[in-house]
């Protein structure tokens, strides 16, 4: 086509092969229309800090995830919620159908937490969670629970939950007589958090994308 002079790249005819373009400013027409690419959706995970609020605007002022987003060309929204004192894993992205998706407990996404309790909680309070605590919305437990160390002064909890009711786990465990000192999200599904440090992003590469496409019931749009 650029042989037989159809192209043209911001209304001048293209002459050789190998021109290089950007595509998100320059236009390029064939045979005087304009060619456009197809739309690709962006996804990313964040590691959201602790004291920021998962919104892209808060009418109070308050400091929310769209700061460390700022530079980002394309809008995503993030997926799901992480209270304000919590951090870790945050899913963003423009693919609404994915959101919907990895958000509703239906699809069984898992979500990973790592929780840090004041005390000793031993293996008695680990199977009193297992059988599950009964909230104001009815009876909650975990996929999965387990101690993975600690002392008298303090234990680290993992916790694996496909519902994510607003502060489950921080409920939970008042319920059974422990406050929370930290709760960071490391997981969900097979996405996880690795060596984001706080306030790090990173685009999910395709092959993520279609994993996580793929685990959610929806064809790859690759």
């Amino acid at each position: 086509m650029i042989a037989e002079g159809r192209v043209e790249v911001n209304g001048e005819r293209v002459e050789h092969a190998g021109i290089r373009i950007d595509p998100v400013s320059d236009t390029v027409c064939v045979d005087d229309r304009p060619v456009r690419l197809p739309r690709r959706n962006t996804s990313l995970i964040l590691n959201k800090p602790r004291g920021m609020l998962v919104t892209l605007k808060d009418p109070r002022g308050r400091s929310t995830i769209a700061a460390i987003l700022a530079d980002l060309p394309e809008r995503v929204f993030p997926v799901g919620r992480l209270d304000k004192d919590s951090g870790g894993l945050l899913l963003l992205t423009s693919d609404g159908d994915l959101a919907h998706r990895v958000a509703h407990p239906s699809f069984g996404f898992r979500k990973t937490y790592r929780v840090t309790v004041a005390g000793e909680f031993n293996q008695a309070d680990l199977s009193s969670m297992r059988r599950g605590v009964l909230l104001t919305e009815g009876m909650t437990r975990p996929v999965s629970a387990r101690i993975l160390g600690g002392d008298s002064d303090r234990t680290e909890i993992e916790i694996v939950l496909v519902e994510g009711r607003k502060r489950e786990i921080r409920r939970i465990l008042s319920r059974l007589g422990f406050g929370v000192t930290s709760l960071v999200r490391v997981g969900l599904g097979e996405l996880r958090l690795g060596a984001l440090r706080p306030g790090e992003w990173r685009l999910l590469s395709s092959q993520e994308v279609r994993e996580l496409r793929r685990a959610a019931g929806l064809e790859d749009r690759d």
